[in-house]
């Protein structure tokens, strides 16, 4: 049976854990050749590169920091260097952070941080990817409904972020369109992740009133990226698909 991203090249920021991987993974298992980047976890990303490289295509792993916006270019750079071209983009690095505006014990140096990876360094990676991606090509953002309904106390710099990137993302469709090239956003729910174990609590309320009261499997959002990176998405583009359980209703 013909897989339907042979021959493809992408790209997964943040592709070394959680839904970063998951995608990753399934990228490889549809044909797709598959670049990863990671800050950190390098024996994580290397295990995701061997799942990859399992399924019959190439896959490599680059260390690049997103809260870096020069390190965009130079990711890029790399790929290409090592594939030759990059067909999708999965724009998925991110960090969450949680705390009200008023609390005085919030560190500077850490939002600005979570500042430049959720926003700056999300934007840098489109614009550098933008430059060389393949006419027809795909760009996947991962976002959050939080954007538009933070549900609690301590998201409201979250949300900000998270509504910034929809509406980004649609102008980039714009941008990019005469190029056939289609933008979208799958607003991610709550998954049970290493990199969410500290906010557990937290969310907790959140999920607890979703219209499926549980956290969702990463296959179950892996689904709409898959599908909005694939031949068959040709026609949406500037979209938004809530992977989220319900939680907007």
């Amino acid at each position: 049976m013909q897989k339907i991203l042979a021959g493809k090249v992408a790209l997964v920021t943040g592709g070394s854990r959680g839904l970063g991987a998951a995608t990753a993974k399934a990228l490889a298992e549809q044909g797709a050749v598959v670049a990863i980047s990671y800050v950190f976890a390098e024996e994580q990303a290397q295990n995701v590169i061997e799942y990859v490289t399992a399924q019959g295509v190439l896959g490599e792993a680059f260390q690049a920091d997103q809260a870096d916006v020069h390190a965009a270019q130079s990711l890029v750079d790399r790929v290409i260097g090592r594939f030759g071209r990059i067909d999708i983009l999965i724009n998925n690095a991110s960090i969450d952070q949680l705390g009200r505006v008023d609390d005085p014990t919030r560190d500077a140096a850490a939002f600005e941080r979570f500042w430049a990876v959720t926003l700056s360094g999300f934007m840098a990676t489109v614009r550098a990817v933008s430059k060389v991606l393949s006419d027809h090509g795909r760009i996947v953002m991962i976002g959050s409904n939080l954007g538009n309904r933070p549900g609690m106390s301590g998201i409201a710099d979250l949300a900000a972020m998270r509504a910034a990137i929809d509406g980004y993302s649609r102008g980039v469709a714009r941008d990019l369109a005469e190029r056939n090239i289609t933008v979208n956003v799958v607003h991610a729910g709550f998954m049970k992740t290493d990199l969410n174990a500290h906010l557990r609590d937290a969310l907790a309320p959140l999920v607890e009133r979703l219209c499926f009261p549980r956290y969702g499997r990463l296959e179950e959002v892996v689904a709409p990226i898959l599908f909005l990176a694939s031949p068959a998405a040709s026609y949406i583009t500037g979209t938004i698909i809530d992977a989220d359980g319900g939680y907007n209703i």
